[in-house]
């Protein structure tokens, strides 16, 4: 699935490197309402080219999953600063 990475010299590899870490920064350093979006631009990295076929769950579901994630991030991030805004703000 990574041929394409043989045939690249060293400073081409380095480069992809660069280019990975720079789109984990990226999606890392989301904050605020930014956590709940979807972000396809690390995908678009990789060399093989699909769209992806997500699946969207009801309303219903979809937001009690919401509410699941930030309950995680009170348990694993109780210190973090509070984003009081709202969505576009």
């Amino acid at each position: 699935m990574d041929e394409d990475l043989d045939g690249l010299t060293r400073d081409e590899l380095l480069g992809v490197a660069r280019q990975l870490r720079q789109a984990i920064r990226a999606h890392r350093d989301q904050t605020g309402h930014g956590l709940c979006w979807h972000h396809p631009d690390m995908w678009a990295l990789l060399p093989d080219k699909v769209d992806p076929q997500i699946a969207v769950p009801p309303w219903p579901k979809f937001l009690r999953g919401c509410v699941k994630y930030r309950e995680s991030l009170d348990s694993q991030r109780p210190d973090a600063p509070v984003h009081d805004r709202e969505f576009g703000e």
